[in-house]
């Protein structure tokens, strides 16, 4: 069938990419882009990053494209602070309201919501951090030395900590696992990771979790599984996310941890694809399924999807190396490939410490294949590694790789 009807349920960075590649691509019908949020589409990272740390507070907030551009160049039709309330996959329509929007050809690019702790959804001062809102009262509150509680030692919330640490603010980690970061890096490298907080000053207490969180309106402490008391007047949430997709239950559409995909993000339903956080999708790259909650994929998906809705007869697989950044203190930790190793190796420096502990790198081997690597501000050679891993380099050249930058660095 002819597709003159394209829309985009979703206005985050996956739902722009769609858009943009399918004017990209020539396609001169209808797009229509719902977002929940009132924003326009706007970059995430920085919210936790740059965002938060000390400086001017009046940083323009981080939108990607103007109103004007979006509807006037790419011709698009904005449907912003509605979000979907279902899928109708028979007559081919997305409920937004009492409003049924037509579509020939759909992405699915909701994205993820914050796990939040019961009870504390109507408390002052207790937040996530995912949406520019969140970001920008996290900000007002360490702006005012608020004494900060971050829930959860992820990337987020460490992020969220070192932004608080380098406005000297009072600030306290609180992890219910023994070892942070497990499903992102592994075991072996989780501890390595966290040991950063305490050579900045933070302090992270792991291995126990929140009993509750105590305030008269706003919030005032926590308090621990262990019964110890801390003090706060500002807590963040960063314990996960889960797919935002209540809203296509009972569609047909197939869910199991975002949105079941093939390898070219199609969901199996006619003219029906997903990118960004919700698509759970196949890798060819890595011969595994995956889903990934990163800046680069949600933009490599998002345009792939758009493109094989556009034209599903000539669909192309969306194969990729996963690779995510996070900033921490004055450290840039990168990680590309899978930590689903048989064996992490240190090749690079010390992450115990020491003057090597401001920079090394980690290789994950599974089988005798390279899957995975680490890096703590080793921005020159994360990029190789990722190279590698996309031509499936072996276990052996990987380490012989290592060996030839180490030698070479000490000359």
């Amino acid at each position: 069938m002819a597709i003159e009807k394209l829309v985009v349920v979703g206005a985050s960075l996956a739902g722009l990419r769609a858009v943009e590649a399918a004017r990209k691509a020539g396609f001169d019908g209808s797009i229509t882009l719902i977002g929940a949020e009132e924003h326009l589409p706007y970059d995430r990272p920085p919210l936790s990053k740059a965002f938060l740390e000390p400086g001017d507070e009046t940083v323009d907030s981080p939108y990607f494209r103007s109103e004007e551009l979006l509807r006037d160049e790419l011709g698009v039709t904005l449907e912003l602070g509605r979000p979907a309330r279902g899928l109708d996959v028979e007559s081919r329509s997305v409920l937004v309201g009492d409003d049924r929007i037509p579509y020939d050809a759909l992405i699915i690019a909701t994205g993820s919501t914050p796990r939040m702790i019961p009870g504390t959804e109507e408390m002052a001062g207790v937040h996530a951090l995912r949406t520019l809102d969140d970001a920008i009262a996290v900000r007002g509150a360490l702006s005012g030395g608020a004494r900060t509680v971050v829930i959860g030692a992820g990337f987020i919330g460490s992020e969220v900590a070192s932004g608080a640490q380098k406005r000297g603010v009072d600030v306290t980690i609180v992890e219910a696992l023994p070892t942070p970061l497990v499903r992102a890096t592994g075991e072996a490298m989780g501890h390595a990771i966290a040991s950063l907080h305490e050579r900045n000053g933070t302090a992270l207490r792991c291995g126990t979790g929140v009993a509750a969180i105590e305030g008269d309106g706003r919030v005032e402490r926590v308090v621990l599984a262990d019964g110890s008391v801390i003090d706060a007047d500002l807590v963040v949430v960063g314990i996960g996310v889960v797919p935002a997709t209540s809203w296509l239950e009972g569609s047909g559409v197939e869910l199991d941890n975002g949105v079941v995909c093939d390898e070219t993000l199609w969901t199996g339903i006619p003219g029906v694809y997903a990118a960004g956080d919700v698509a759970n999708w196949f890798n060819p790259v890595l011969g595994e399924r995956q889903r990934m909650e990163n800046w680069t994929a949600a933009a490599e998906q998002g345009a792939a999807a758009a493109r094989n809705a556009l034209d599903p007869a000539n669909a192309k697989p969306y194969g990729t190396v996963p690779y995510f950044w996070s900033d921490w203190y004055d450290v840039r930790i990168q990680f590309v490939g899978s930590p689903d190793a048989d064996e992490v190796v240190v090749v690079d420096g010390d992450p115990t410490g020491g003057d090597s502990g401001d920079r090394w790198v980690a290789l994950y081997r599974r089988g005798d294949r390279l899957i995975g690597a680490l890096t703590v501000n080793g921005q020159t050679v994360i990029m190789k590694y990722r190279v590698m891993i996309g031509k499936g380099a072996s276990w052996t050249d990987a380490l012989e790789f290592a060996e030839k930058k180490r030698a070479k660095a000490a000359l």
